[in-house]
C-alpha cells in the first residue's frame, strides 16, 4: 500500500483518536503514547494487509487495549486516573448547545469521525484552551495534540526555539493534569470568556495550513480545511458571537485564493501574479457576508478587522485596482487591537503599495530591530522585493539569501533561487 495513503489516514484520524483516548482515560499523556503505539502498529500490519474499512475504530480499538495493559501493569497510574474519574463524575457539565438541529449535543452520538456534529476534538480545544493555562501554552498545546503538528513545527509558527516550545507543551500538560482540568465543553456563562482562546488556536492551524512551516508543499490543506470545520462548529455554537463570524469569513477569504496561489510545480504565486478567475467565488460571497455580520453591532474585532482586509484583497479587479488606502486604515485599526511585529510587517507592504516602495522599506527597516522577526522570512522577502523595487539590486539579493536560510519549505526556497537568478 502507498505510504501517502497510510499518511492520509493518520492524518485524518489522529485528532479524533487522542480525543476520544482523553476522553476515556482523562490522561493526555496517556493518550499521546497508546496513540502513537497504535499508529506504529498500523504501520507494521497495514502496508501487508490493507488499510481496514473502519481505520479509525481499528485505530481506537488498539489503542484502547494498550492503555488498558498500561493500567494494569501500573497500579499507581490507574488509581490517579480513577481520582480524575471521580471528579469529571461529580462535576456539573453543562448541557451542550445543539448546533446541529438535530436534538444532539456534545457526545452524544456524534460517533468517530462525524462531520455533522461537534466532536470530542472540539471538547479537547476547549481543554487545551483553558484560561489556567498561559496564553502561549494553550496554542501550541492545540497544535501539537489536535493538529497533529510536530514540536518544530510549532516552534516556527511561534518563532521560537524548538527547545522552548517544548518546554511549554510539557508545561500545559502537567498544568492540565495537576489542576485536573475537566474535558468538557464549558457551560454557556463561560463560553465568551474562553471563546478567543479557541478561536486563536483555530487561527494558527489555518495559519499552518496556509502557508506551511516546512516541508514538500507550500500549503498544507488538510489543515486549513480543518481549520475551516472547525471555525464553522463554533460559528453554529455561538452564533451571536461576532468574532466568531469574524474568524469563520477570514479563513474563507484566504482559502478562496488556494489553488491559484501555487504554480504546476508547486511553486509559490504572489498575489499580484494570480489569476483571479481561479479563485472560489461562493466562498468569497459567503464570507463577505460574515464580514458585514462581524463588523456590525459594535467595535470591531480583530477577526473581523482582518477579514475586511482579505474582502478587499477579494473584491479587486487586480492590485492596482485593490483600495490601499482602506487596506493600511484597516491595519491602523489592527495595531490598535493586537500590536505585534507580524501586523506592522503587513501594514508596510500596504503603505508600500498606497505611497511607494521607499515609505514601506522606511517603515521595515524600522522593525529591523525586533528580536520576533528574525527568524520570520516574509518580514526578510518584504525587504528584498522593497528593494529590488527601488533598483537597489545588491541590497535586495542579500536579503533573498537571508531568507533562503529561513525559508522552511522547498516551493519557497526554489522561489528564492529563482530572484536571485534574476
Amino acid at each position: 500500500m502507498a505510504a501517502e495513503a497510510v499518511e492520509a489516514v493518520f492524518r485524518e484520524e489522529r485528532g479524533l483518536l487522542l480525543a476520544s483516548l482523553v476522553r476515556r482515560f482523562g490522561d493526555l499523556d496517556l493518550a499521546e503514547e497508546v496513540t502513537s503505539e497504535a499508529i506504529e502498529a498500523a504501520l507494521r500490519h497495514w502496508p501487508a494487509e490493507g488499510v481496514p474499512a473502519r481505520p479509525g475504530a481499528w485505530l481506537l480499538t488498539t489503542a484502547r487495549r494498550r492503555a488498558v495493559d498500561r493500567l494494569r501493569r501500573d497500579q499507581a497510574y490507574a488509581a490517579r486516573l480513577a481520582v480524575l474519574a471521580a471528579d469529571a463524575e461529580r462535576a456539573e457539565p453543562a448541557p451542550a448547545p445543539d448546533v446541529s438541529g438535530s436534538g444532539q449535543g456534545f457526545g452524544s452520538g456524534s460517533g468517530f469521525g462525524s462531520d455533522e456534529l461537534p466532536d470530542e476534538r472540539l471538547q479537547l480545544f476547549f481543554t487545551c484552551a483553558h484560561p489556567a493555562l498561559a496564553a502561549e501554552d494553550r496554542t501550541a498545546l492545540t497544535l501539537r495534540c489536535l493538529a497533529g503538528l510536530t514540536t518544530p513545527e510549532v516552534a516556527r509558527a511561534f518563532l521560537v526555539p524548538t527547545a522552548t516550545m517544548a518546554q511549554r507543551i510539557v508545561r500545559a500538560k502537567k498544568k492540565i493534569r495537576e489542576a485536573r482540568i475537566p474535558f468538557r465543553v464549558p457551560g454557556p456563562d463561560e463560553l465568551p470568556e474562553r471563546l478567543p482562546g479557541v478561536l486563536q488556536v483555530v487561527y494558527s492551524v489555518f495559519t499552518e495550513g496556509y502557508a506551511a512551516s516546512s516541508g514538500p508543499r507550500l500549503q498544507r490543506l488538510d489543515l486549513a480545511e480543518e481549520a475551516i470545520r472547525l471555525a464553522r462548529i463554533l460559528r453554529r455554537l455561538l452564533p451571536a458571537e461576532r468574532e466568531s463570524a469574524g474568524l469563520l469569513a477570514l479563513l474563507l477569504l484566504v482559502h478562496a485564493r488556494r489553488d491559484a496561489r501555487t504554480g504546476p510545480e508547486g511553486e509559490p504565486v504572489l498575489l499580484e501574479d494570480q489569476d483571479r478567475g481561479r479563485w472560489d467565488r461562493p466562498m468569497i460571497e459567503e464570507g463577505r457576508a460574515l464580514v458585514v455580520r462581524a463588523l456590525t453591532g459594535g467595535p470591531a474585532g480583530p477577526y473581523g478587522v482582518q477579514a475586511a482586509v482579505a474582502a478587499l484583497h477579494d473584491e479587486a479587479a487586480d492590485v492596482a485596482a485593490t483600495d490601499w488606502p482602506q487596506i493600511v486604515a484597516l491595519y491602523d485599526v489592527l495595531r490598535t487591537l493586537t500590536p505585534s511585529p507580524v501586523v506592522e510587517v503587513n501594514r508596510a507592504v500596504a503603505v508600500a503599495m498606497r505611497d511607494g516602495p521607499g515609505a514601506g522599506l522606511a517603515l521595515l527597516d524600522a522593525l529591523a530591530g525586533e528580536p520576533r522577526l528574525r527568524a520570520y522570512p516574509p518580514y526578510v522577502v518584504a525587504r528584498g522585493d522593497l528593494l529590488g523595487r527601488l533598483g537597489r539590486d545588491g541590497e535586495a539579493a542579500a536579503a533573498y539569501r537571508e531568507a533562503l536560510e529561513l525559508a522552511g519549505t522547498e516551493p519557497e526556497r526554489a522561489a528564492l533561487r529563482r530572484k536571485l537568478g534574476e
